[in-house]
């Protein structure tokens, strides 16, 4: 399950050693430790990481199939958590140590920095070789973060991104060798940590204003379950 550390200023979200796929009580833990971030003014950053070779495969497919009733619930806390990290009041660099698919791909796009593992791991969006629609607000969050060539090649083509290539490509601000990731994410949220507040959340606001209303609305009109069975 995740846990929350701390190193000086920056916050240290470690998203679990596992898949660490979005299941229902994932989303729940993660969210009360972003309360934790959250709260007071002092000067502050988050790095977002994981243990083992997986930084976020993203939905817990599994669970869904097996709960179709649950999924406009579901949806709806998956959007929420997208646009909640998009607003965070302090920067956000998200320390990609293994491989980063689909929602935890998107997720990863909701930091305002990435650091990557040049030697091994993928970045990758394979929705379209799963036959699953992206919804509105997660097709206007990638196009918001990336350029539109690579948004349209990450979402049609389902490419697999390494490190350099995803470092080439922009998807990703760094790539950089497995040991350092972790020290490279919290070095850049350290130099950042000061500018956490009110106002630098609302130039994130104000920047993503029509992704957030997109993600905002989402969780209310979610798609039909049915989208999702294989």
């Amino acid at each position: 399950m995740p846990t929350l550390d701390r190193h000086e200023a920056v916050y240290l979200l470690d998203l679990g050693d596992t898949e660490n796929r979005f299941h229902p009580d994932w989303l729940t833990a993660v969210n009360a430790l972003l309360d934790e971030v959250e709260k007071g003014d002092d000067p502050r950053a988050l790095v977002t990481t994981a243990s083992g070779k997986i930084w976020s495969n993203g939905l817990d497919l599994e669970w869904l199939f097996e709960h179709p009733e649950q999924y406009p619930a579901y949806a709806g806390q998956v959007h929420a958590l997208f646009a909640r990290v998009l607003r965070l009041p302090m920067v956000t660099v998200a320390a990609l140590q293994g491989h980063t698919f689909a929602a935890g791909a998107m997720l990863s796009l909701c930091h305002d920095l990435r650091i990557m593992r040049a030697d091994r791991g993928f970045w990758c969006l394979p929705e379209a070789d799963i036959n699953i629609p992206f919804s509105v607000g997660m097709g206007a969050l990638i196009q918001s973060r990336l350029t539109p060539p690579v948004a349209h090649e990450a979402m049609v083509t389902a490419r697999r991104f390494g490190g350099e290539e995803a470092y080439a490509k922009q998807i990703v601000d760094e790539a950089v060798p497995e040991p350092e990731v972790r020290e490279k994410a919290i070095a850049l949220a350290l130099q950042h940590a000061p500018k956490a507040g009110p106002a630098l959340q609302t130039i994130k606001q104000r920047m993503y204003a029509p992704v957030l209303a997109a993600l905002d609305a989402e969780g209310e009109n979610a798609p039909d379950s049915a989208l999702f069975r294989r």
